[in-house]
């Protein structure tokens, strides 16, 4: 199962979240794998609500991460372009 790290909550807690079960896993900061950062994505195991292994999966991450450049890139381009309704 996958996750991603969606944020560090008082400097010493990593929020996963789930997608597949529609939840978020809390786990200490100290439990994350050496390189893992915001955005990071996770190969999981997990018995209950538990986690019991975690990967980090380095070329999710990166795929992941160029849709986003895409996306971000492709409205900055609309916003440039302005609107193509005229102000009165």
């Amino acid at each position: 199962m996958k996750g991603i790290l969606d944020r560090i909550e008082d400097g010493e807690k990593a929020v996963i979240l789930i997608e597949e079960w529609n939840k978020e896993v809390i786990i200490p900061k100290e439990q994350l794998p050496c390189g893992s950062q915001l955005h990071s994505w996770f190969d999981l195991e997990m018995k209950e609500d538990h986690i019991i292994s975690i990967t980090l999966n380095q070329q999710t991450t990166e795929r992941e991460q160029r849709k986003t450049n895409r996306l971000r890139n492709k409205i900055k381009s609309k916003k440039q372009l302005g609107s193509k309704y005229k102000r009165n």
